[in-house]
């Protein structure tokens, strides 16, 4: 399968990669994971959406595409370059909710409602304050992480941090569990009561 194969992508999804590439920001999202991102969200009517790890807002646009109109997401990431360049993007659209802040301080402090869904693209949510995230997650919701397969990029001992992620997830009874060898590797879990 190659990129040519996708052939619904969202009409914005083009200027982001454009814009990503002007700024030269080297962690695009996959095509793939945005894929399978709007096809579960679109499962989920009036959902609430999480996304951990906003980047330049490639996986928020397939995201959004699969949004109903009375669904909400909330995006957070630390890089005020790159939120405010999804703002550009996304800032119009009430549905969508764009935070700066480090990802460990807004998942600690987080007072509202559980999410339907939840993307964890960065270190916290998925490494970091783990367990507090899952809490987040409503009985039927979705966790979805990507870039579980080995990465040339990746620093001296990720890979067992990965190793490491995917025992504790896998040993949680209140999980189903999905791995899946597929895209950069991804993991799809449902909380089950």
């Amino acid at each position: 399968m190659n990129d040519q194969n996708i052939l619904d992508k969202p009409k914005i999804h083009g200027a982001i990669q454009a814009k990503s590439t002007e700024i030269g920001f080297t962690m695009p999202s996959d095509l793939y994971i945005g894929s399978l991102l709007k096809t579960l969200i679109s499962t989920k009517p009036n959902a609430r959406i999480l996304e951990l790890g906003t980047g330049i807002g490639l996986s928020l646009s397939w995201m959004v595409d699969g949004m109903d109109r009375n669904s909400k997401l909330i995006t957070v990431d630390n890089d005020p370059e790159l939120t405010n360049i999804a703002r550009d993007f996304f800032g119009h659209d009430p549905r969508v909710e764009i935070i700066c802040i480090d990802g460990t301080e807004w998942i600690n402090s987080y007072q509202g409602d559980n999410f339907d869904l939840i993307f964890a693209d960065a270190w916290p949510g998925k490494y970091s304050e783990i367990e507090k995230t899952l809490s987040l997650l409503k009985i039927g919701g979705i966790y979805v992480i990507d870039d579980m397969l080995s990465q040339p990029n990746w620093p001296t001992r990720h890979q067992q941090k990965v190793y490491d992620l995917i025992e504790y997830l896998e040993n949680r009874t209140d999980l189903n569990l999905t791995k899946m060898n597929w895209s950069t590797g991804i993991i799809i879990a449902t909380k089950k009561s």
